[in-house]
């Protein structure tokens, strides 16, 4: 910072490539101004419907579509099956589509606890318009991990799909029951073969990038492996899905080409094809930014600091850190132990004729438990510590305790929305 308190760019030789910032008050702007997206940064996330195992289960409002599509299809399908139910059916299919998504859930939950197992953080499980998603933060170590991760959700779909097949011959067919277990076996039959799909970003996908990162020792040439194969699917999908009802082939009806089947197929498939094209093509960037990870260091990215003691008028300090060319102040007690960080910002609301008259220590933020940034933290390991409190400037200091400099998120933000302009 000059004398005037404005904020100056940072060292050119700085040239970090973070995939994962910490959580500041505002995310930073791209080029047109609108706030550019920051990964593992999501506000909301629905209706919190529990906290299963300590991770939080959302319900997206997306779902109340699709669960009201369901129990419409569901219905329909009832009323040939069951026309005595009369319009107590949509009852049933509704039941139909919470013991459905019931289901969606412990395939998720099964991903969560192998997660938590392998001592990964779940920020959280969502519940949305195609089946869920669990948010976990942080990529397996192993190879072995990551395709134990990525298999157990389909197996226990499969597993469900066997325990409602069970509870078919419980019960006699044709009856509500029959219908609702063959409905529910079905169901997640297709959920777990469809998650086996050999593409990102479904399960069969990390599992692909798991085999092929244990025979090529790199994780990088698994993600784009089945990131290119979820791309070859999602175009399979769109073009085949249509063809093959079309067609017959899945035992259905053949709708006639026009028809309001035929249409709803083309969307759906529309619709599968986009998700599959989409996630696969977001799971290749992150992986290629998570391949630069080890470049973002702390020491890079910090601010030289001038220590100055509580009672320093505001004038003072900045001109001893123009004269040593520092771009942060550091309050210290009389024993020059560091006590708190100007903020910035702070600086820049007081005006110039003011400054001779203002202490720093009104100006700073008292260093809190996880404020004090070791200066050899790198990659994801600096971003965990900064994500674990959030604040504007960071002490960084050395081994032995001495000062370092100061960290600011917004060099952090700036960094990232350069290694995302690079990567886009």
């Amino acid at each position: 910072m000059d004398e005037s308190g404005k904020p100056q760019d940072p060292q050119e030789s700085v040239q970090p490539q973070p995939p994962n910032p910490p959580e500041p008050p505002e995310g930073p702007k791209n080029s047109k101004g609108r706030k550019a997206p920051v990964p593992g940064r999501k506000k909301g996330g629905g209706i919190l419907m529990g906290r299963p195992f300590g991770v939080p289960v959302y319900v997206a409002p997306s779902w109340f579509l699709v669960a009201a599509l369901i129990t419409w299809v569901f219905g329909a399908q009832l009323e040939q099956v069951l026309p005595e139910l009369g319009g107590a059916r949509y009852l049933v299919s509704l039941f139909f589509a919470v013991a459905f998504y019931a289901s969606v859930l412990i395939h998720e939950l099964a991903h969560t606890v192998a997660a938590l197992r392998f001592k990964l953080p779940v920020r959280r499980i969502q519940l949305q318009f195609f089946g869920g998603v669990s948010e976990i933060e942080k990529e397996t170590e192993t190879p072995g991990r990551e395709f134990v991760l990525a298999f157990v959700g389909p197996l226990l779909s499969l597993v469900l799909s066997g325990v409602f097949y069970g509870g078919m011959q419980l019960v006699e067919a044709g009856t509500v029951p029959g219908v609702l277990l063959a409905g529910l076996m079905i169901s997640n039959l297709i959920v777990a073969v469809f998650n086996l799909l050999p593409g990102l970003p479904l399960d069969g996908g990390r599992m692909l990038r798991a085999v092929v990162w244990k025979i090529t020792g790199n994780p990088m040439s698994g993600t784009v492996a089945a990131a290119w194969i979820g791309r070859a699917l999602a175009v399979t999908v769109l073009i085949g899905l249509p063809l093959l009802t079309h067609t017959g082939a899945l035992g259905g009806p053949r709708p006639d080409i026009g028809s309001a089947d035929s249409l709803t197929d083309a969307l759906l498939a529309a619709i599968l094809a986009a998700i599959i094209w989409t996630g696969a093509g977001n799971s290749l960037r992150m992986a290629r930014l998570r391949e630069r990870l080890p470049e973002l260091q702390a020491r890079t990215l910090t601010r030289r600091a001038v220590p100055v003691e509580n009672a320093t008028p505001l004038s003072e300090a900045l001109r001893r850190a123009n004269d040593s060319g520092a771009r942060a102040l550091v309050v210290v007690d009389g024993h020059g132990e560091p006590t708190a960080v100007v903020r910035e910002a702070a600086i820049v609301g007081v005006p110039e004729h003011r400054r001779p008259w203002v202490p720093v220590g009104t100006l700073a933020q008292d260093l809190k438990d996880g404020m004090r940034v070791p200066a050899e933290l790198a990659g994801e390991d600096l971003l965990e510590f900064l994500r674990a409190t959030p604040a504007t400037e960071y002490l960084v200091v050395e081994e032995t305790g001495e000062i370092y400099g100061v960290l600011s998120t917004d060099d952090v933000e700036r960094a990232f929305v350069s290694a995302m302009a690079r990567h886009s």
